[in-house]
């Protein structure tokens, strides 16, 4: 099936602005909405509530950190944007793939957008490169391989072509990178730099940021959270939390890891774009090959892909971190020469997953004790994609909060498109302008 993309959903300049004050100035009047979770999905997610005219409050445990200590996932991940299903797998449910591929389009169209002023897409942390991706087999020998190469062809990408000389071009040994090849500009970020602007953003435009661990299922305390934050509605961005705060015990964690080296030109040819072998080309999560440019001086080397696993205890030394370096090596030979990066060489992370993917929806329990509905609304569950599906899941989630405002029963995630979830940008307009008469 080719994807269909007729967007009516969320857009840069008409919807969001980067600019520091809100699309639409709030007054005293204007709605309130609680956010928990500052990582990515939490900040874009307050990002659109701002410039829809909402008086945002971001509240979590912690936030983006610079040191040697354990960072946020989302500074972790590797950030490469990607068309569902991801390098590292592990999407199954079909409601949410579909969904994905909707989302994953609108955050592409907006990190392009981020991505194409050179005086400030520095500070954004955003750049577009080539991201080329290698498989054992010609394409056509793997149906999904086909589908999903044809989908992305019709999707909008920018700078797609498929050829076997990618593998000479981009200098991968063939017996170890495969026989067929294609690559298509894609956003890449910088997750230190892109944390830090999209906190100063938010601020900027009048989120207010606190520091505070909740330990409850959302839906026991919604009237006392609501009370506390004067909020008219929550909004749940917590990712492997969701466990606790949605009540959902099919959160699970899936580890990752990251080698980081020396990426300047000095030890080997810079590599100059995200060269990847991905887990459902090869149908094996253990055979993943994830190589990506972060800045100008750093290129990540991946990946893994561990299931359940939740200490963060990797080292150098450990066997399949030892496997993931000798793999890449062998698949790009230039590695063997490259310079960990003295400061920061692994980093590691718990991609937050649960057994049906992401979750953008309703609280669909009622209220304790009554039949009304809650006004929560979640966006959890987004495993190793946070930045590519941000925007996207967004978009859905103002159509949610005009819903939940509105106080309208809630229904279970779909097969969404555009047409059905026009982000309801007029509805949110709508319930605003009532509340200030």
């Amino acid at each position: 099936m080719v994807f269909n993309q007729h967007s009516r959903s969320l857009r840069l300049w008409r919807d969001i602005t980067p600019l520091s004050r809100p699309l639409i100035s709030p007054n005293a009047l204007s709605k309130r909405a609680l956010i928990v979770g500052g990582g990515v999905t939490g900040l874009v997610t307050a990002w659109t509530l701002l410039d829809r005219g909402f008086h945002v409050t971001i509240v979590s445990k912690e936030w983006a950190s610079y040191t040697q200590e354990q960072r946020l996932t989302s500074q972790i991940a590797g950030a490469l944007w990607e068309f569902p299903p991801a390098v590292c797998g592990q999407h199954t449910d079909s409601i949410s793939l579909h969904n994905s591929k909707r989302w994953c389009m609108v955050s592409y169209r907006i990190w392009d957008g981020l991505a194409s002023d050179p005086a400030v897409r520095e500070e954004r942390g955003v750049r577009m490169k080539p991201s080329a991706f290698f498989f054992p087999v010609p394409i056509e020998e793997d149906a999904d391989q086909l589908s999903k190469m044809e989908e992305i062809m019709a999707a909008g990408v920018r700078g797609f072509r498929r050829s076997p000389d990618i593998l000479e071009q981009r200098r991968v040994d063939s017996t170890h990178g495969g026989v067929d090849a294609y690559e298509l500009m894609a956003p890449i970020i910088d997750t230190d730099q892109a944390m830090t602007w999209l906190m100063g953003l938010v601020q900027a435009k009048g989120a207010t940021l606190v520091t505070d661990t909740i330990y409850h299922d959302l839906l026991e305390i919604e009237d006392e959270l609501r009370d506390c934050y004067s909020a008219d509605v929550i909004i749940n961005c917590t990712g492997l939390a969701g466990s606790i705060l949605a009540g959902d015990e099919t959160c699970y964690p899936i580890r990752g890891g990251l080698i980081r080296v020396i990426n300047d030109g000095r030890d080997f040819p810079k590599v100059e774009a995200a060269l990847t072998i991905t887990a459902d080309a090869v149908h094996d999560h253990n055979e993943i090959v994830f190589l990506v440019p972060r800045n100008d001086n750093i290129l990540l080397i991946g990946g893994i892909a561990q299931s359940n696993e939740w200490n963060l205890d990797l080292t150098l030394d450990t066997p399949i971190i030892e496997r993931m370096r000798a793999r890449c090596e062998a698949f790009l030979p230039d590695l063997k020469n490259a310079r960990l990066d003295p400061d920061y060489p692994l980093a590691q992370g718990l991609r937050p997953f649960r057994s049906h993917n992401v979750r953008v929806e309703r609280e669909l329990r009622p209220k304790p004790g009554t039949r009304k509905p809650s006004r929560i609304v979640h966006s959890y569950g987004h495993g190793g994609a946070g930045w590519s599906l941000s925007f996207g899941c967004a978009s859905d989630v103002l159509h949610l909060v005009g819903e939940a405002l509105r106080d309208v029963a809630p229904r279970p995630m779909g097969m969404e498109t555009d047409a059905d979830r026009e982000i309801d940008i007029n509805v949110v307009c709508e319930v605003q302008v009532r509340a200030m008469l």
